[in-house]
């Protein structure tokens, strides 16, 4: 039968790799123009596929703003096909939050020049989370077409079903071959004559369900092809058995659609590294920049938004477009390459830049914001110190927080909304008098404030009464009482609360006793360093590898305690080898200063730790971190974006076909993998999870799959290498490229916490604690003194707000996604999912507000239907297994 081959024009820009933004930029000016000059021609060059990202749009258009117009009526010409997404994301590390605005954003760009393609285009994300099926079918999507993560003993065709881990289906399309195999079409008449005779396009064709296939024509920054038509008509001739003609990828999906094809099923996610490599240790490159992807992204939808949108109710302004430029900046480092850190060092540079930006705008709009409500709350009394706390989660909490305060004097009593003495604890403290005091700012020098004597810059540990959900409460300072724990060193080496009792070994690990189910954990904590013979795109131990453990070490233990927090802080200087060298000959001439601090707070269920190294000597090598749950398993639970998902603690299938051909693999199918807030190992009678607040990397290790180790972090000196472990073969980006930063000598720091439970994963309602867990109440501390360098000086506001504010509660088992402002009507957005593990689930949100309305919408906020409202109640039924719901409430 005779194949239509779909022709389709593109380009794959990498808006960073190997050069930087400003680089592409420039030829995206360049090339683009010239894209728009060929489709203006009328010589046949009929389309041209902009790489799904609108944000090249923006990018261009800064430059070139006289070319608005021509853009516009090219896309409604249907020449110029633009959209989803705004730029290129990744799927595996990046937050459901950030993937659904990344595409939400970009759809809103394209609407301003007409329509954007409606497909799920991702040609070159290393893997496809199993979350997209219903984020694609929310906005609208039902086909998505990609490259990565597929392989021919998954499926026979090249189309298939997807059925995501909720249960929604959309029509995969792959490109085995790359985005990039039509690219390079030979002009030499004899060439020209076998090309299409050759690899790839022999094999992956005739893996197609029908009789369209797709030729894409175009790679990385590729400019347009002017005389591709005629090469187009040549071909024609040359291959009597093919009917190639320009097309799009909507046309292709649809001509295949049209013939109705019989297709298989895949389900989940999309990681297999057959054909095409995924480079499934990804997570944990350029450590320190992946610990700040996650910490922004936690504070942006579960701080940041929650609280503009508390402000929004209490009325003041929802400023829109910083949100939306905070937003573009992670996104722009949300892009496959830049997430992956698979990039050259000045890249990397420009990547950190871009956090530092959205962290210092989010922080100080927090700040300005927490200040605005702050001073606007009325006390019954004049007083010259408020602490005002903020819970952007959506229950009432009561609980120890730790926070960075300036104090008048090192005794005094914190005082709740009804009278209460809060017990606080300081943990460290400063002089700042200077600093603080003689460089004031005021609008009315008449005006008598407090001034005082001394300040301190103090961070301390407090224990909150009840903080109201979704809202704030604001406590007083008495500066004639005292409500102080003093923090004292304990000779003991065991230390408890209402949940756990924790013993410190002698070689540093830990002995931790859950109350609650009973059950002793021991050795936990235990630090594990190795080589590291990979590359900026994969982690690969060295073929001669030596591990070493912190219990060959003997620690420096420090026990602190006090009635509101406890601590024990292990301290090792481990010698390591300075290079894989060494590690071959099993050389250790290198001292690591290495410390793990644990610390335990009043009543609650979760232990924090702090992992803090002085990496400055160390070359390739990684750190983990084993917590043994003495839990045999055969799966590993962890979230995904928006829900529970299990993987195998080894792909038993894969690596029996990986040993038995290697050379057909392009990648080791290991089961390191990453989650968004949590991995647990459980039985019927109890459990144990992980909650890293950096680097979110796991592997489940030991004889019986019964331990979790998570990367703390790991260092390399190149972008590409050839020839490794777990990847073997050429190199991925490019060998030439040191990366000497990517060595990380500094002092890191990584924070983790670790939950230990009774009973079964869904009976500990594990997603809500790992949310709470990355929501901590934030303080606010407002005093006329700190109207210095600390804070710019405000004039005086109304105070007209009460001493506490609830914007909602929600009672059940469904975790809270976000709240924020919609996007185009003047109310707010909810979203929650299931976070329980094959299990229905139900919820009850109570207003504190007065409700108009409340609608179930998808991700574009669209209308699906209305819900009723009952005593400013809505309720939510049967929400099953990884499902997330969106709502509108006005």
């Amino acid at each position: 039968m005779k194949k239509t081959v779909h022709v389709v024009p593109h380009s794959h820009w990498d808006r960073e790799w190997y050069f930087t933004t400003s680089r592409s930029k420039v030829y995206l000016m360049h090339n683009l123009k010239k894209v728009l000059e060929q489709l203006e021609k009328g010589t046949g060059y009929d389309s041209f596929i902009l790489d799904g990202q609108a944000s090249l749009l923006d990018d261009y258009l800064k430059w070139r703003p006289q070319d608005k117009d021509r853009i516009k009526e090219l896309v409604q010409q249907g020449k110029l096909v633009i959209g989803p997404w705004y730029t290129q994301t990744d799927q595996l590390v990046i937050s459901g939050e950030s993937i659904v605005r990344n595409m939400q954003y970009g759809m809103e760009i394209c609407k301003e020049f007409g329509d954007y393609m409606n497909v799920g285009y991702v040609p070159d994300s290393f893997g496809q989370a199993a979350s997209m099926p219903q984020i694609y079918q929310q906005f609208g999507i039902e086909d998505t077409l990609f490259w990565r993560g597929v392989s021919d003993d998954d499926v026979e065709k090249t189309e298939f079903l997807w059925q995501g881990e909720d249960g929604s289906t959309v029509t995969a399309f792959q490109i085995p071959g790359g985005y990039y195999i039509g690219g390079a079409i030979p002009e030499e008449p004899t060439a020209l004559a076998e090309f299409l005779h050759e690899e790839p396009f022999k094999t992956i064709w005739s893996r197609s369900s029908t009789a369209q296939v797709y030729f894409p024509n175009g790679f990385d920054q590729a400019p347009v092809r002017e005389n591709l038509p005629e090469l187009v008509e040549q071909m024609n001739q040359l291959y009597p058995e093919y009917d190639l003609h320009f097309s799009t990828i909507e046309k292709y999906i649809q001509a295949i659609k049209d013939q109705q094809p019989q297709l298989e099923k895949l389900t989940g996610e999309l990681i297999n590294g057959k054909l095409m490599r995924i480079h499934k240790t990804i997570f944990s490159s350029r450590s320190d920049l992946k610990a700040m992807n996650t910490q922004i992204q936690h504070y942006l939808t579960n701080i940041m938004e929650p609280l503009l949108t508390i402000a929004m109710q209490l009325g003041f302004e929802y400023p829109t477009e910083t949100v939306k430029e905070i937003w573009k900046l992670m996104f722009e480092n949300a892009a496959h390459d830049s997430i992956g850190s698979c990039v050259s060092d000045t890249t990397n540079e420009d990547v950190y830049m871009r956090y530092k930006q959205a962290r210092d705008i989010s922080m100080n709009l927090m700040e300005l914001t927490m200040r605005q409500i702050a001073t606007a709350i009325k006390q019954p009394k004049d007083t010259p110190i408020t602490f005002t706390l903020f819970n952007l989660y959506d229950h009432q909490r009561a609980e120890v927080l730790e926070a960075e305060v300036y104090l008048p004097q090192k005794e005094f009593a914190v005082i709740d909304e009804v009278g209460n003495q809060l017990p606080y604890t300081i943990l460290e403290m400063i002089d700042q008098t200077d600093y603080v005091l003689n460089q004031g700012n005021t609008m009315n020098p008449t005006k008598e404030q407090y001034r005082p004597e001394k300040i301190y810059k103090a961070k301390i540990a407090l224990e909150a009464s009840m903080v109201p959900s979704l809202g704030y409460t604001q406590l007083t300072i008495d500066l004639k009482g005292n409500s102080q724990q003093v923090l004292a060193e304990s000779k003991q080496r065991t230390i408890e609360n209402e949940h756990y009792k924790i013993t410190v070994n002698q070689n540093g690990s830990f002995d931790i006793l859950d109350k609650t189910s009973l059950v002793t954990y021991k050795e936990q904590g235990i630090i594990e360093e190795n080589g590291d013979d990979g590359d900026s795109f994969n982690y690969s131990p060295p073929i001669k590898d030596w591990v070493i453990t912190s219990t060959d070490f003997e620690p420096t233990i420090e026990v602190q305690e006090s009635e509101v927090i406890k601590t024990i802080k292990c301290t090792f200087v481990m010698r390591v080898p300075a290079n894989l060298e060494e590690r071959a000959a099993k050389k250790a001439t290198t001292e690591l200063p290495i410390s793990l601090r644990l610390s335990l707070k009043k009543k609650s269920p979760i232990i924090d730790f702090t992992l803090a190294v002085d990496n400055l000597a160390v070359n390739s090598h990684r750190v983990c971190v084993l917590f043994d749950t003495a839990i045999p398993s055969k799966f590993s639970t962890a979230d995904q974006q928006f829900g529970t998902i299990q993987r195998p603690v080894i792909f038993e299938k894969e690596m029996a076909l990986w040993e038995a051909n290697k050379a057909d693999w392009n990648e080791q199918p290991i089961a390191i993998e990453t989650c968004q807030t949590f991995v647990s190992l459980f039985d019927d009678q109890h459990g144990v999870a992980l909650i890293p607040k950096g680097v979110r990397e796991y592997e489940i290790v030991g004889k019986d799959y019964d331990t979790i180790r998570l990367t703390i972090f790991r260092t390399y000196g190149f972008m590409g290498k050839e020839d490794l472990m777990y990847r073997p073969g050429r190199a991925s980006g490019e060998s030439v490229i040191a990366t000497p930063a990517a060595q990380l000598h500094q002092s890191l720091s990584f924070d983790f916490s670790v939950y230990y439970y009774a009973g079964h994963f869904n009976q500990s309602d594990i997603a809500n604690v790992a949310k709470q867990a990355v929501t901590p109440l934030q303080l606010y501390q407002y005093a006329e003194f700190l109207n210095t360098r600390l804070i710019f000086t405000l004039g005086d506001e109304p105070q007209i707000l009460p001493t506490s504010f609830s914007l909602a509660e929600v009672t059940g088992d469904l975790t809270l996604s976000v709240v924020k402002k919609a996007e185009d009507r003047e109310g707010y957005i909810l979203r929650l999912y299931n976070g329980h593990l094959k299990e229905e689930v139900k919820a009850a949100i109570y207003f504190n507000h007065s409700v108009k309305k409340v609608e179930k919408v998808t991700l574009k906020e669209e209308r699906i239907e209305d819900l009723t409202v009952t005593n400013n109640t809505i309720y939510l039924e049967n929400i099953t297994h990884a499902k997330f719901v969106t709502l509108y409430v006005e």
